[in-house]
């Protein structure tokens, strides 16, 4: 164990550049979130922005990009990327990611009860909804759903 700490010792003091990019001036997350209080102003502009990020996914659709980011949708709807951060994380009770693939699942249900699509695999749907795999995509709607996209189309069929 001691040569092991003295190995890492030794790396660090040769590779200076290793630590480089840390930043010292890092605060806790705790001091980012705005405290919990009864002023209003705060409450409203948080609802607002909550408005503006949903109306945003629902119209423009951004969630069918799979290569999309909390940057690129900060852009887009001029939050900055730690208020919008903060604001899915805590008011929302999900990460970006969830968030986003969260759209992509209703988008997936869609497709997969639509009638007129019953030819098309559900390859074709995963990345039609914008996902990029079958493994991330069968896990984020089992996630959502509880059961498997296949399962969903097949419960669909036996319904109808």
């Amino acid at each position: 164990m001691f040569l092991l700490i003295c190995w890492y010792l030794y790396k660090a003091l040769n590779n200076p550049e290793l630590f480089k990019q840390i930043d010292s001036t890092l605060k806790p997350i705790k001091n980012s979130i705005p405290q919990q209080q009864s002023n209003k102003e705060v409450l409203i502009h948080e609802q607002e922005n909550i408005e503006k990020l949903r109306n945003y996914m629902k119209e423009q659709q951004s969630f069918l990009n799979p290569s999309l980011t909390i940057q690129n949708v900060s852009d887009e709807i001029e939050i900055p990327v730690k208020e919008l951060s903060l604001l899915i994380n805590h008011k929302l009770n999900k990460h970006f990611y969830d968030f986003v693939n969260s759209y992509r699942i209703n988008y997936a249900k869609n497709l997969l009860s639509d009638s007129t699509q019953n030819k098309r695999t559900v390859l074709e749907i995963l990345y039609d909804s914008g996902f990029n795999s079958k493994s991330s995509f069968n896990t984020a709607f089992k996630k959502e759903t509880g059961i498997t996209p296949t399962s969903y189309r097949k419960n669909l069929i036996i319904n109808t």
